[in-house]
């Protein structure tokens, strides 16, 4: 079956494609479709995933999958949230930049000791554009900002996000491995479950 992807990310195509193999889905990347991202103006995860998702069924009548995250750290009381890809952006259309993230980052948490933060995703999936009961998942990833980068692997806030139960970034775990336990991997995981049902 044929599913649009709200989103033109080719890291998190790769990690969604991996996970939701077992279905058989192809997964199409919105912009391969001739679709413009859709405005995020909500407060919320779950508005801006379900915003994405039924603009992309929408404009290409196939179902629409769509994933809304970001990092929430709690000495930034929930910041950078729902702006996550975009914190560091100073005017619209300026490209979204993870190195310009998490310098940005770093200089909010400056002498700054409580470091805890967390991952959340949501993902949304609807079968129609106007489908009046979406399936919506969720998922969290608890962990601490570290004062520099560690690791080459992942995208975004990855290289600072430790995590205790592993002792390393996430940036510094294996593909599989991260899969099944970020954010991200929990929704996906939970939101298979529900299709397989």
């Amino acid at each position: 079956m044929k599913i649009v992807l709200a989103s033109n990310n080719a890291k998190k195509l790769k990690e969604l494609d991996a996970i939701l193999a077992p279905l058989g889905w192809k997964l199409i990347p919105q912009g391969l479709l001739g679709v413009a991202e859709a405005e995020e103006p909500h407060p919320t995860f779950v508005e801006n995933a379900l915003a994405k998702a039924r603009h992309a069924a929408r404009m290409t009548g196939l179902p629409a999958l769509a994933d809304d995250s970001g990092l929430c750290v709690e000495a930034l009381g929930g910041a950078p949230g729902v702006q996550s890809a975009r914190y560091a952006q100073t005017a619209a259309g300026e490209p979204k930049s993870d190195a310009r993230n998490n310098d940005k980052l770093l200089a909010a948490l400056d002498g700054i000791a409580h470091r805890a933060a967390h991952f959340v995703s949501v993902i949304v999936f609807v079968r129609h554009a106007d489908d009046p009961q979406p399936l919506i998942a969720e998922g969290e990833w608890h962990g601490e900002i570290l004062r520099t980068a560690q690791g080459d692997g992942g995208f975004g806030y990855d290289p600072l996000f430790f995590v205790q139960e592993f002792d390393c970034t996430a940036a510094e775990l294996d593909p599989a491995t991260k899969n099944a336990v970020s954010h991200r991997g929990q929704a996906l995981h939970s939101l298979l479950a529900r299709l397989r049902r």
